[in-house]
């Protein structure tokens, strides 16, 4: 399996490597007059995903190729053809460089590359001075290594995607090579390097013997030590003295008539790989080595094997190209202007559409009919609509009776116009309710208007929800009236009262649990009931023990500390006075 590259690789690194033919030149963008009032900046021809082609790089670039055609010479025709296919290269070049950045390839590795292989062909010491040189030539260096960049990328992602992907064998080139046999017909030709000894000797001007002799003998020395099996492109870098040096002196390829006489008769009798004596020519000493040499007529295929597989691979390598970015285009966002065309457009592509946003209709709220008690005493917050009760004079006036007298009848229509009075009274009480009113109910009260009152002699149901006194078992305690005072009780009288309920026998009090009917246990259940309660003495005794009965420490009856009499207080002592001695003071008061 073969892979070639080369041509592509050659392509794009002479488009890269051209840094004389590079020209930035801007194009002022066109002013548009703005509905706002302000000037458009910038125009966009087209949006590949996330990229953008503005006018200024389509004028650009349309200027850049019409210089190229010039400089190649290139018709009108070719010109025209190449302008209708100018935005589609512009959108490849995009297509390729976001496929590139969705891959994770940068190039920056290979720009620093290419631009010291530009600096080592424009003889420049350092970077600075090949940025020098392109702002002397009026190029943004910047842009410049962007061009190189993007090449870079676009390099790489065709050789991964595609080129990876094209795969032939020698056979198959050979039958390529059988059906373009005619294509590679040329005359004889040879490829050709140079060691340059100049006798250093302008033009026009007489030679020095003695730097012709010093030329000869060293044209002699390197003759001798091609002889000897040195390497000829490497004496071509040490000693030659022509523009070819750098480069192992190749010169390139040349036919028969293109070299002068003296030169084409020593080197076209030559076979690959041999060189020539030293031939005197009016810049010096010169020693040809043929590189290659092809005879006229059909060449052999093995002369020609790399151009064939080169041409080969690029027959399949451009469908290949084509086919992929077309699969690209219809899996992006492009977008074009109108008034251009993209003339590798899909007709599977996705059109963007452009609509103006419109909010969406809010959404309608459904009804919610607020309702409290109404209609009917007997239905609480219903929400469908009441049947329409028939009217008094159809429904409930009594039928005529075959035979009634006339005070039968005057009686029936007092009847039904009384009813129609009340039920029209009804209606009035329950219009005058409205549905939704709320009522103000304040803290620990129950509300009055909004709920209904319970009819006199209405039977009621207690569902279990709410307690019952144990005075009225039978009357449920509605929470929203006041409850009945009840008699404080003192704390003694409560034990007493806890003993009565214990031992009255009331239905309420038993559960339903309690109700079932327990049988009386029997004598065997009675016997290992006495024998269980039995204390159990030392070594498993279960004699019933004698309890020592305790002696009564007081006797007679036992009396309260309240009921016992009171004791008399004691009498209290009586104090003695002195007799007054004769001649003393009296005593004072107190």
């Amino acid at each position: 399996m073969n892979f070639r590259f080369s041509g592509i690789s050659a392509a794009l690194a002479l488009s890269a490597l051209a840094l004389s033919s590079y020209c930035a030149a801007q194009t002022a963008p066109a002013a548009a007059n703005s509905p706002y009032g302000g000037v458009t900046v910038e125009d966009i021809i087209a949006r590949v995903n996330d990229q953008i082609i503005s006018q200024s790089d389509y004028d650009r670039a349309l200027k850049e190729l019409d210089q190229e055609g010039r400089e190649r010479g290139a018709t009108m025709q070719e010109i025209s053809a190449q302008h209708k296919d100018l935005l589609r290269n512009m959108i490849d070049q995009q297509l390729w460089l976001s496929k590139g950045k969705e891959l994770g390839i940068t190039g920056d590795t290979e720009l620093i590359k290419r631009l010291d292989e530009i600096r080592k062909q424009n003889n420049l010491a350092t970077m600075e001075d090949l940025e020098n040189a392109a702002k002397e030539q009026g190029v943004s260096f910047e842009d410049f290594k962007a061009n190189i960049r993007n090449g870079i990328i676009t390099q790489e992602v065709m050789r991964q995607q595609v080129g990876q992907k094209i795969q032939f064998t020698p056979g198959e080139a050979m039958a390529y090579f059988e059906q373009h046999k005619k294509a590679y017909q040329q005359p004889e030709s040879v490829r050709l390097a140079e060691i340059l000894i100049s006798t250093g000797t302008d033009a026009g001007a007489a030679d020095d013997p003695a730097k012709v002799a010093a030329a000869k003998a060293k044209a002699d020395d390197i003759e001798a030590r091609l002889a000897a099996g040195g390497d000829f492109a490497q004496l071509a870098r040490s000693f030659s003295e022509g523009p070819t040096a750098a480069e192992g002196g190749e010169l390139g390829q040349f036919k028969r008539g293109g070299l002068a006489k003296v030169l084409e008769d020593k080197t076209f009798v030559l076979a690959a790989g041999k060189a020539t004596e030293p031939i005197r020519t009016r810049q010096g000493y010169v020693i040809l080595k043929v590189e290659q040499h092809i005879g006229g007529g059909d060449p052999e295929y093995k002369d020609v094997k790399d151009q064939v597989e080169e041409a080969y691979y690029m027959e399949r390598m451009e469908p290949a190209i084509r086919a992929y970015l077309t699969n690209l285009r219809e899996n992006s966002f492009i977008d074009i202007k109108p008034g251009y065309t993209d003339t590798g457009a899909s007709p599977n592509e996705t059109k963007p559409i452009f609509s103006a946003y419109t909010p969406p209709a809010p959404k309608k709220k459904a009804a919610v009919e607020r309702t409290r008690y109404r209609e009917s005493t007997a239905v609480f917050r219903q929400k469908s609509p009441q049947q329409k009760a028939p009217a008094p004079d159809e429904a409930d006036a009594p039928a005529a009776t075959p035979g009634a007298t006339a005070t039968d009848a005057a009686t029936a229509k007092a009847a039904a116009t009384a009813k129609k009075k009340k039920d029209k009274k009804d209606k009035t009480e329950l219009a005058a309710e409205k549905p939704g009113k709320k009522e103000k109910i304040r803290f620990g009260q129950a509300p009055r208007e909004t709920l209904p009152t319970a009819e006199a002699n209405s039977a009621t149901e207690n569902a279990g929800a709410l307690p019952e006194t144990a005075s009225a078992a039978d009357v449920p305690v509605s929470p929203l009236e006041a409850a009945a005072p009840t008699a404080k009780t003192r704390y003694s009288s409560r034990a007493i009262a806890a003993k009565k309920e214990k031992t009255s026998a009331t239905p309420k009090s038993k559960s339903k649990k309690a109700s079932a009917v327990i049988p009386p246990p029997d004598s065997t259940e009675v016997a290992d009931r006495q024998t269980q309660a039995a204390p159990l003495g030392l070594g498993g005794n279960t004699a019933p023990s004698k309890k020592k009965k305790k002696t009564a420490t007081t006797t007679g009856d036992k009396t309260r500390l309240a009921q016992e009499p009171k004791k008399p207080a004691p009498p209290a002592p009586q104090q003695t006075i002195p007799a007054p001695v004769p001649g003393a003071p009296a005593p004072a008061e107190q």
